[in-house]
């Protein structure tokens, strides 16, 4: 054999081992369609010693939205080492394989958090960028232009050395970037190696935009699933709502009818009797009864609201002023606290009034042996346009598997009620444009509410 035919058997050589580490590549791309992981086994692929191809790798995608190259993940080779081979016999067939500890390894990296730290503005003036982004070509740093460039703030810095860059290209736009160098041996990136890079890059390219476009359906699924159930719970709302209603308007006039005789009946009665205490029995429960009526008919009609500036630290003095018996009866410590700013709101204060009682009066039945109820004012922590009122317990919490249903109409952890009080109190906050939050604090739970401050008027 002559050295021509020996050249052209090394040549046909490497060119089968090129297309069967490509192969493999492909393989292994279209084994998950999870971005982070996919992103792990591309830079893992060409930073493993099995393809002795480059020594670090760094992966950067575009931002649509702030319009620059963010900095995502990087792997040396150091860290590319335990890559599973998945039906190795088949050199055609197998792909490589990643398990979560080598990513978690990768990701916690010094030099990946350096990475992951960098944005790269595609503003036009580094010429590098400039042709990665526009041209979609393959750059190498000892270009003439990128030599002489004094523009580049970003990657110069992560790879001192020679180094190259190929563009993530999915249709005919540019996603993102592979840099590749070798820090290590500081060898000379061949000619044979970038134009692997290149058509490795192509493949990389097409998968994560792939990747992507599965998440955001992904997303719009779950978005579209979660509108449909809200959908459906309103729906369900709403039937309960017009049953109630159309139940609490037929069951009213006949408990008023049982509640006016057997009044007249306790009256009659002598005291110290069986049958007056009967009948004290029947006028209690069809006042109870009564009260969850009005409750009822209140949460299925469309409140009227009156909006007008209200003070809210005088509503929640006025609120605990009216609760005062009921502090001493359950032996409760109030502690009330708020700057002497005006904490003026727009809306309605009798509505507004009947929420916080409403908290009050549920944090006094979670502490019946007594405990502390502190409620403060304080403005909302970023805009300071809002302000915050919150309602805190000692009563030991709410149990974790019911406070994502502590708003659900006819949701009560009580052995009386309707389970309407706090749904009423929601629907309140949010007519006044507000929110309302609960959370476990360790001794008890704490309500939340949040309001837009109203431009005050006053004197």
């Amino acid at each position: 054999m002559d050295h021509h035919e020996i050249l052209k058997y090394s040549e046909s050589d490497n060119r089968l081992s090129e297309l069967t580490l490509l192969y493999q590549f492909s393989n292994t791309m279209l084994s998950t369609i999870r971005l982070n992981k996919l992103t792990h086994l591309i830079l893992t692929a060409i930073t493993t010693p099995t393809s002795n191809l480059f020594e670090r790798a760094i992966l950067f995608l575009r931002n649509e939205k702030s319009d620059v190259l963010q900095g995502m993940l990087a792997v040396t080779r150091q860290m590319s080492e335990g890559l599973q081979i998945i039906g190795g016999h088949d050199a055609l067939g197998s792909r490589w394989d990643i398990s979560d500890e080598i990513i978690f390894k990768q990701r916690s990296a010094e030099f990946c958090l350096q990475v992951r730290l960098t944005r790269v503005e595609i503003d036009g003036v580094c010429p590098l960028i400039n042709k990665i982004v526009n041209e979609r070509t393959l750059c190498r740093s000892d270009d003439a232009g990128c030599r002489q460039c004094s523009a580049c703030r970003f990657i110069r810095p992560l790879c001192s050395g020679a180094f190259a860059i190929a563009p993530l290209v999915a249709r005919d736009r540019a996603i993102g970037m592979i840099v590749v160098d070798n820090p290590d041996s500081a060898c000379e990136i061949s000619s044979e190696n970038l134009h692997f890079l290149q058509l490795f890059a192509n493949q990389a390219g097409m998968a994560i935009e792939n990747s992507m476009l599965y998440n955001r359906i992904k997303d719009a699924h779950l978005n579209l699933k979660d509108a449909r159930e809200r959908l459906l719970h309103g729906e369900r709302l709403a039937a309960i709502g017009e049953v109630a209603a159309n139940l609490a308007h037929e069951l009213k006039n006949p408990l008023i009818t049982i509640g006016g005789f057997a009044g007249r009946l306790l009256k009659a009665l002598p005291d110290e009797t069986r049958e007056h205490h009967y009948a004290d029995t029947i006028v209690s429960e069809v006042g109870r009864l009564e009260k969850m009526l009005t409750e009822i008919l209140a949460f299925s009609s469309k409140p009227t609201i009156c909006f007008n500036e209200c003070d809210l630290e005088e509503i929640i003095r006025d609120c605990l002023t009216g609760c005062a018996t009921t502090f001493e009866d359950h032996n409760i410590k109030t502690v009330f606290s708020c700057d002497t700013r005006p904490w003026v709101v727009s809306g309605d204060a009798h509505q507004l009034k009947q929420v916080f009682i409403n908290l009050i009066l549920n944090a006094c039945d979670a502490m019946p042996e007594g405990g502390e109820l502190v409620l403060t004012l304080e403005k909302g922590p970023l805009d300071k346009k809002t302000v915050i009122a919150t309602v805190e317990d000692s009563g030991g919490g709410i149990p974790k598997e019911m406070l994502p249903q502590i708003f659900n109409p006819f949701f009560t952890t009580k052995h009386h009620g309707t389970g309407l009080g706090l749904s009423i109190a929601n629907r309140i906050i949010l007519n006044h444009l507000g929110t309302i939050e609960v959370c476990n604090t360790g001794q008890g739970a704490a309500f939340t509410i949040s309001l837009p401050l109203a431009e005050y008027t006053g004197p």
